[in-house]
């Protein structure tokens, strides 16, 4: 920090060098404000504890806050006289200590006095400079006669140093409201680790939300915003507006003791999303359903936003600049770099504070409805066409009033993108990381295919049943019945089809043979086709359920399944169906996530271009914000023959504790009759003792990408689900896992679920929707530990147990999945 910054922050954000340190770094502690008279007495507490971040190779921001006792500990501070605070550093060990109020021991290399200040709501953000690289530091604050709990903090490695390994988590997505936080008390517990990285929604700016009315943790009050703005709802859904507000949720998260734990442990390297201002937020933008100006332009906050700045800035130890006099929204700069010796380059970008507006307002006339399109349309499931209209015709426009296209279309800003852009040509590392708050992956789903898929596996029952009945007709011989009703469904007359079912019967059996003789019949040569195939797949079972439903399935596949595909709404089985017009809308490509980087095209191909052009390699995007695990390439270009040319990696981890991604779509999909079961599968589950459960199976996971089951890895696919169900419904969690493998090893042998559903699972996989998606769980929470060597990046994915009750699970985490990128390589195994 700059003497001027120095100045103009003094008071709030101050400086003390280490006695003992880097050469040349001396100067001894210093007394930052010694007119404030000392906190004095026993009438103290630390609320929301301590810790410390942005850890470089010489120095550490350390924060606290501290209050006389008895004061609210999520309130106003008090109004009190300004008095002054002590923090103390050392590089003795203290480890047994950590987590503790015991008295720091050993040789200080910091005892400084800070100016404890109404203010900032009696936050003390404190930056120690002239420490030794690669080097791990104790820490306390002292009020008085009471001493915060002792603190963990390591310094990064020298620029110019060999690293043989780096290991740190990253975090997301932590909402006090849902589900539990037993993923934090496995991180400070377990994990052996050199920082932590948290890529935003930190906090929730909601609450009351639909989203947020699900099962969580008793020991997770409800919250109650001091100011607050009504949103929506019966429940009286409200969002934070005041600086008050936005001051509250980070003290009422930080008064959880698992949360203060691992800031006790490790220093963390946070950027923020959306949610620490404003759900899919822009600039100073909201985007909330009908919140829109009467001119239908989004509702534009500056006092808001900069509230949220503020609040942020105050309560997370970063070390980034503020401006509380500047009546700008951009009075905040967050992104920043980290450099950990020769190993490891990480760039941290801000990617809500400087992006344009959604290439399709949410304010947009839906021209089927009159009303505006909302999210739905506008920021989720977007017609892939229309948004690259829309981006165009935006990027034109810019370019034609001289400004930066991509600033029209774009996330990072022109000077954050400049900025990212020299950050990685110019690094010299062997990794470049890229703490990235939205997921780069390309997440499309081709409709079409999506509706021929169903509306084929809709088919077979009816068309099993067919073939039965027919067979009967037919002197029992169902692959005569099954010829039959192919040619019938592939639009022969039944005359026609019966003679060529019969010549199919009496020709050679090959199905060139088969085919020659129905058209000798009289099909054509499509229909042929079809009639011998089936006759083919009847034959080859035994017994005659099976021989029909074999055949209802090639039938199904083989011929309605391409006929939709090829005609779309026009098909005669779309028309058949009696959904022709509320089918008509899903006959595109769509984008089911435009507020990530998929809904900003154009400005991710030219990064990627940036990248390929200049050989920059071992790029790894560290993604959070999506509430899902996702492991694939980013490519060149998405929209190129193939999916473009795999450029970097991009790692995206579930959140710690918000609903899941799946979740969200499932509910979205409920009201979409027959399109929801490309989404969830409502399946029954009878389970001894406590009744039938009805789990609602996640498929949405197969028409994304998912390779195809087996009935062993569906059946592991709902382990987790299930074991929260049962956890719900009040089973013991000692009984909850072998009650789990009990009821798995009954569905696998269930035809229901080994043929059914396995069946429908398959075929959704089949539709071969995002190639570069080489690993995803849509249905998760949990956190992302890195290992890092010169040779390898190494990620688990640790996905965690549901509730049990009101409790988190005492067995944390539930399964692990590894992702590994190898150096030199843009590319990324998953086991």
């Amino acid at each position: 920090m700059d003497r001027r910054q120095f100045l103009k922050y003094s008071g709030f954000i101050t400086v003390s060098t280490a006695t003992t340190g880097l050469a040349g770094c001396g100067g001894g502690s210093t007394q930052v404000d010694p007119a404030l008279p000392p906190a004095a007495g026993a009438n103290w507490t630390f609320p929301q504890s301590i810790a410390s971040g942005d850890p470089r190779a010489d120095s550490v921001m350390l924060w606290t806050r501290a209050l006389p006792a008895g004061a609210d500990p999520v309130g106003q501070a008090p109004s009190a006289a300004d008095v002054g605070l002590r923090v103390l550093v050392t590089a003795a060990d203290n480890a047994a200590a950590l987590g503790s109020n015991a008295a720091l021991s050993g040789t200080m290399v910091v005892d400084t006095t800070l100016a404890l200040k109404s203010a900032f709501d009696n936050t003390v953000r404190h930056k120690v400079t002239g420490l030794n690289a690669n080097t791990v530091y104790y820490y306390q604050f002292v009020a008085g006669d009471v001493r915060s709990n002792v603190g963990r903090c390591k310094t990064a490695p020298a620029a110019d140093a060999d690293v043989a390994q780096l290991q740190f988590a990253y975090l997301t997505c932590q909402d006090w409201s849902v589900n539990h936080w037993g993923a934090l008390a496995n991180i400070a517990a377990t994990e052996k680790l050199d920082f932590i990285v948290h890529l935003g929604d930190y906090i929730y700016e909601t609450v009351g939300e639909d989203f947020q009315s699900g099962a969580v943790e008793s020991r997770h009050d409800k919250l109650k915003l001091p100011d607050g703005t009504f949103k929506n709802g019966s429940s009286g859904a409200r969002y934070a507006t005041t600086l008050a507000d936005y001051r509250y949720l980070y003290k009422k998260y930080r008064t959880d003791s698992r949360l203060q734990a691992v800031h006790e442990r490790f220093a963390f390297i946070a950027i923020w999303d959306d949610h620490e201002f404003s759900d899919d937020c822009w600039q100073d933008a909201e985007t909330y359903e009908g919140s829109f100006n009467a001119d239908g332009s989004d509702l534009h906050q500056p006092q808001r936003r900069r509230s949220a700045n503020q609040a942020w800035f105050e309560y997370m130890p970063a070390d980034v600049s503020f401006d509380a006099a500047s009546d700008s929204v951009q009075n905040i700069k967050i992104y920043r770099d980290f450099q950990f010796g020769k190993l490891m380059q990480l760039v941290m970008t801000d990617e809500r504070l400087y992006r344009s507006d959604h290439a399709i307002p949410e304010a947009a006339i839906n021209p089927a409805t009159g009303k505006p399109l909302g999210s739905l349309g506008a920021r989720y499931m977007v017609p892939q066409d229309v948004l690259a209209g829309a981006e165009a015709k935006k990027m034109a426009g810019g370019a034609s009033i001289g400004a930066d296209p991509l600033s029209i279309v774009g996330i990072l800003g022109t000077t954050q993108r400049a900025w990212w852009k020299d950050k990685m040509k110019s690094a010299t590392s062997t990794w470049k990381l890229w703490g990235n708050e939205v997921s780069l992956l390309r997440m499309g789903l081709n409709g079409s295919d999506a509706i021929a898929t169903l509306l084929a596996l809709n088919s077979i029952a009816t068309l099993a049943g067919k073939v039965g009945s027919t067979a009967a007709a037919v002197g029992g011989n169902v692959p005569v019945a099954a010829a039959l009703v192919a040619g019938v469904t592939a639009g022969a007359s039944s005359t026609v089809a019966q003679a060529a079912a019969g010549a199919i019967a009496g020709a050679a059996a090959t199905t060139a043979a088969r085919a020659a003789a129905a058209v000798g019949a009289g099909l054509s040569a499509a229909q042929a086709g079809i009639a011998a195939a089936t006759f083919g797949a009847a034959a080859a079972a035994t017994g005659a359920e099976a021989q029909a439903t074999a055949a209802a399935q090639t039938i199904a596949f083989g011929w309605i399944k391409p006929d939709i595909q090829a005609n779309k709404a026009a098909s005669a089985f779309v028309v058949a169906s009696g959904k022709q017009a509320a089918l008509a809308p899903f006959f595109t490509r769509f984008l089911l996530n435009c507020d990530q980087w998929d809904g900003f095209n154009a400005e991710r191909k030219d990064l990627m271009a940036h990248l390929k052009s200049n050989n920059v390699a071992n790029v790894v995007a560290l993604t959070g914000d999506i509430h899902s695990f996702f492991a694939g390439t980013v490519n060149d270009d998405f929209d190129a023959a193939g999916g473009g040319t795999p450029v970097m990696v991009d790692l995206v981890s579930a959140g710690v504790s918000s609903d899941s991604f799946y979740t969200y779509i499932k509910s979205a999909a409920d009201s979409l009759g027959d399109i929801a079961a490309l989404v969830t599968y409502p399946l029954p589950i009878p389970v001894p003792g406590v009744g039938t459960l009805t789990l609602p199976l996640n498929l949405l996971d197969y028409t994304m990408g998912k390779a195809a089951p087996t009935v062993d890895t569906l059946a592991e696919q709902i382990r987790v689900q299930l074991r929260g169900m049962l956890g719900a419904a009040g089973l013991p969690e000692a009984q909850l896992d072998p009650t789990v493998a009990a009821v798995l090893a009954g569905l696998k042998a269930n035809s229901a679920f080994s043929v059914t559903l396995l069946g429908l699972a398959q075929q959704l996989a089949s539709l071969g929707n995002n190639p570069w998606l080489k690993h995803l769980n849509t249905d998760a929470q949990g956190y992302t530990v890195v290992t890092l060597t010169p040779g390898k990046l190494v990620a688990q994915f640790k996905q965690v147990n549901k509730l049990v009750g009101g409790n988190a699970p005492s067995n944390v985490v539930a399964r692990v999945t590894t992702a590994t990128v190898e150096a030199g390589k843009a590319a990324v195994t998953v086991a």
